[in-house]
Order: structure tokens, then C-alpha cells, then sequence
């Protein structure tokens, strides 16, 4: 009963902001690109710095974390590549979606719930590996042609270096201009929800039995390779169940971002992200479980 009721504490709220987001998107059909312009270059740098910078993140006590993250993307893509041969799909097309999950819009504000600013501070640290990994690594997947010389100048990746810079060197800004900060940054977690909500009006028929497919192996897939990680690492009961809730998470919307940009079946790949975010609904509760009561 407590752990229903935990289940329930935790993402109930998350699964209200993205039904309010729905039925606003189902009825106004908002235009999402300023939001997600502001997203990716003021809001969201401005959670990952302050998470970084804060005094309750400490980089080594998440070291071992932060290689089971890995090991969860990398043996999702090695799951995914066989599965997309089987289902005569095109690789480039359906793996770096099982590879790199929705740890932003859905995985920080499930942090938060879960774990509280600690749990926060251990999944903007895995956010900012997958985004690493995913522009570059999941980018030559995508498009033999790409290009990462814009990885090094994008504000997600400036404000990681600066945050691990300030927690590395114990450096600590002034408390008026810090809280200014992290009040912008936090404002970032309900928008995402709501965002993301909006945009599962997107979803159509289209392409529908592919992206069932993605939502199923997605999460099997990174919940097999966190079981692998924590038999290697050994990882302590609290960072298992935050690992277990970053491997369980449905696809990143950014995928799609990149699918269009190299243009990799973007279609094929919005249907992989939108049926696999609705899917979610089944596989957080289900890898939250698994994770605060391993087997």
C-alpha cells in the first residue's frame, strides 16, 4: 500500500500537467517553437547549472551513476539494432530514439517528486550525458554528414561545464543571484509537462504499429541494461531506483528534432516519441517499482 501510494505521490502530479496540456493543445493548438526556443536556451540551462552548482550535488558521490547511465544507452542501442533489422526498419530511424529518453521533460520533474533536489541533481548530471552522447554518437547514427561543431557553443552544454566547473572548485554565488537562477530553472519543469502534453495532439495513425513497437522496446531495453549496470557497479538501493527511473523513460523529443534536421524519416521518428511518451503511463510506474523494490 505504500508504495502504491509513493507510485501515486509521484506521478500523479506529472500525468496531471501533461492532461492539462492535452486538452489545451486538443482545443487552442498552441505554437510551441517560442517556448522551446526558450527552453533549450534560458530555462533549461538555467536547471542544469543551478542543479550543478547547488550545494547538495556532489560529482563523485555520482560517478558510478553516471557510468550505469551509460551502459543503459548504449546497451539499449545494441538491444534496438536487431529489432529495427527484424521489423525492416532503418536503424538510423528507430535506434537513437531507444537510445536517448525523455530524462529532460519527463525525467527531471519525476526526479524532483521521487527523490527531491538530490534525485534532481543525479538526473540532470544523467541529462547532460545523454545530451553529450546524443550529439554525438546518436547524431553520426542518425546521418553519416553530421555535424558537431555546434555541440561546444550550445547552452546546455556551456551551462553543464560551468555547474560541474562550480561544484568541481566548490565555487558558490552570491545567494540573491542564485535563487534569482534557479527560479527561472525550476520553472522549466512544469512548462516541459505541459509542452509535452500539448504536443500528443500531434499524434496520428500514421506509423502507429512502429511506434508501439519503440514504446515497448525503449524502456525494456533500458531497464535490461540498468539490471546489467547495477551487476557490475553495484550501485547503493537510491541511485538503482534513480537509474531505474531514467532507463524506463520513453523517447526524447529531441530525436525528432534531429530526424528533421538530417532528414531521417522524421515522420517514422514522431510516431516512435509521441506513442512512446503516451506509453510511459504504463513503464514509469512499472520501472519506479522495480527500482525502489529490486528482485
Amino acid at each position: 500500500m505504500l508504495i502504491f501510494e509513493r507510485l501515486v505521490s509521484v506521478i500523479g502530479p506529472v500525468f496531471l500537467i501533461i492532461a492539462i496540456g492535452y486538452v489545451y493543445g486538443l482545443r487552442q493548438r498552441p505554437d510551441l517553437k517560442t517556448f522551446n526556443h526558450v527552453s533549450l536556451h534560458i530555462l533549461g540551462p538555467l536547471l542544469v547549472f543551478t542543479s550543478l552548482a547547488g550545494e547538495d550535488f556532489r560529482l563523485a558521490g555520482n560517478a558510478a551513476l553516471v557510468a550505469a547511465g551509460v551502459v543503459v544507452v548504449l546497451v539499449s542501442g545494441l538491444i534496438a539494432w536487431p529489432v529495427a533489422r527484424l521489423a525492416k526498419v532503418s536503424p538510423r530511424t528507430f535506434v537513437p530514439p531507444m537510445m536517448f529518453n525523455n530524462c529532460g521533460n519527463m525525467g527531471l520533474p519525476l526526479a524532483v517528486l521521487a527523490f527531491g533536489r538530490a534525485g534532481l541533481a543525479a538526473m540532470v548530471l544523467m541529462l547532460v550525458v545523454s545530451t553529450l552522447l546524443q550529439f554525438t554518437l546518436g547524431s553520426r547514427i542518425v546521418s553519416r554528414h553530421a555535424e558537431w561543431k555546434s555541440l561546444a557553443t550550445s547552452p546546455m552544454i556551456i551551462a553543464s561545464v560551468l555547474g560541474l566547473a562550480c561544484s568541481g572548485l566548490a565555487l558558490q554565488l552570491p545567494p540573491a543571484l542564485m535563487i534569482g537562477l534557479k527560479m527561472l530553472g525550476d520553472a522549466t519543469l512544469p512548462m516541459m509537462l505541459f509542452a509535452l502534453g500539448a504536443r500528443l495532439n500531434d499524434m496520428t495513425k500514421r506509423g502507429w504499429q512502429l511506434g508501439v513497437l519503440g514504446a515497448v522496446v525503449c524502456p525494456v531495453a533500458g531497464m535490461a541494461g540498468a539490471y546489467l549496470a547495477q551487476f557490475v557497479l553495484r550501485l547503493p538501493p537510491e541511485q538503482f531506483a534513480q537509474l531505474m527511473l531514467f532507463a524506463c523513460l520513453p523517447p526524447a523529443v529531441l530525436n525528432y528534432l534531429l530526424a528533421e534536421r538530417y532528414q531521417q524519416e522524421p515522420e517514422r521518428v514522431a510516431s516512435l516519441v509521441l506513442i512512446g511518451n503516451a506509453f510511459a503511463i504504463v513503464f514509469v510506474p512499472l520501472g519506479l517499482t522495480l527500482g525502489l523494490h529490486p528482485v
